[in-house]
């Protein structure tokens, strides 16, 4: 990837996730840099800056996947980050039922736990 899509992927991510997050990320990187620079170019600045869908749809693909894949641990980021997108808490819990129905009730129960802690930190 370029040095345009690691800048671009930098901005975004800085934007959705916060520069606390994306600072410590990037401190913290040691074995992971290069994959810490890939997320950013292909994940930042080659997914999320594509126009065809909002920051909102975005997040709640994410949460959707998230959900499916039983990810709680990234879950609890793209909570957050879908608040900075816009999304209420009652939208990111209608996401959450909804992937219910698709993903099975587990997943989303886990989802909806880590939701909830997210959401009560605010």
């Amino acid at each position: 990837m370029s040095d345009d899509a690691f800048e671009a992927g930098m901005r975004v991510r800085r934007e959705v996730l916060g520069d606390a997050h994306v600072d410590g990320a990037t401190a913290a990187a040691g074995i992971d840099a290069d994959f810490q620079r890939w997320i950013t170019e292909a994940a930042w600045g080659g997914l999320w800056t594509r126009d065809q869908l909002d920051r909102r749809t975005r997040s709640c693909v994410t949460l959707a996947v998230l959900t499916a894949l039983r990810a709680e641990g990234e879950l609890a980021l793209h909570v957050r980050a879908a608040r900075r997108n816009g999304l209420t808490p009652e939208e990111i819990a209608e996401v959450i039922m909804h992937t219910a129905g698709y993903a099975g009730i587990p997943a989303a129960n886990a989802a909806m736990a880590v939701a909830k802690r997210v959401l009560a930190e605010e």
